[in-house]
């Protein structure tokens, strides 16, 4: 009786694992598009970029069929955990308030956040009294919209927006004065870019968060443990260089 017992309690257990384990066959990658050059769409309407290239690499390297899913920065999170796909893919920054919703994986990489506003600017972002009375734009739910917040929400307005289409468009149309973003991006949509010599960096970068990583929800700890081993192994086989200096003429690899 008790050898039967026994018996039936490790099938249960063997059954147990079999439901929870999940096959990875198909990876869903959701990324919020445009956030050139990270991810944006060619001409062609086909998904490109640093992170596009990286994230197909990836798992390529997992022997995984990656399906990239766009979704809104603001809803993004939600979006992974009401199970839209199945991890984010998308520049998205480690943080301790993120790391209470979802599982990051180890970095890839880490950049700057830049200041951008009009050549004539005089805006100093280390000396938050020369942005007073201005206004100042952040894509929403970003981690530059919490330093923002933080750190000129006492003497400047700060507007929010739901793309980096949207928060680019309202600088060249005059009504920010400061754009808060990612360094290359903000390099790559305002300065490198038609009429971008109306535009500059603003004072020195700084560097927020632990870096970006991928995130997942909390019980797909296996599915993290998987692109942790293959972002390694791009990493030291050279597939990320090759990447990076597609987009970047400097390194971005952490």
């Amino acid at each position: 009786m008790k050898k039967t017992l026994v018996a039936m309690m490790g099938a249960l257990a063997l059954a147990s694992t079999a439901v929870d384990a999940k096959d990875w066959d198909v990876v869903r990658l959701a990324v919020d598009v445009p956030y050139e050059p990270f991810e944006y769409k060619a001409p062609d309407g086909t998904l490109t970029g640093f992170e596009i290239d990286l994230g197909n690499a990836v798992c390529e390297e997992m022997k995984v069929k990656c399906e990239w899913v766009v979704q809104a920065w603001d809803g993004i999170i939600p979006g992974l955990l009401a199970r839209k796909y199945d991890a984010i893919f998308s520049s998205m920054s480690i943080n301790e308030e993120r790391a209470k919703k979802v599982l990051f994986s180890e970095a890839y990489y880490n950049t700057p956040t830049g200041f951008f506003g009009p050549k004539a600017s005089q805006v100093d972002p280390a000396n938050p009294d020369t942005l007073k009375g201005l206004v100042v734009g952040v894509q929403r739910g970003t981690i530059q919209d919490t330093y923002a917040t933080e750190n000129y929400s006492k003497v400047a307005e700060i507007k929010r927006y739901t793309t980096g289409d949207d928060l680019i468009n309202d600088l060249r149309g005059g009504r920010l004065d400061v754009v808060v973003i990612d360094y290359p991006v903000g390099m790559s949509t305002i300065i490198d870019v038609e009429g971008g010599d109306a535009y500059k960096v603003l004072g020195d970068n700084v560097q927020l968060g632990e870096g970006v990583g991928v995130a997942a929800r909390k019980r797909d700890k296996d599915l993290i443990e998987m692109f942790n081993k293959a972002l390694a192994t791009v990493k030291s086989n050279g597939t990320y260089d090759k990447i990076n200096d597609k987009y970047f003429d400097y390194s971005i690899k952490k």
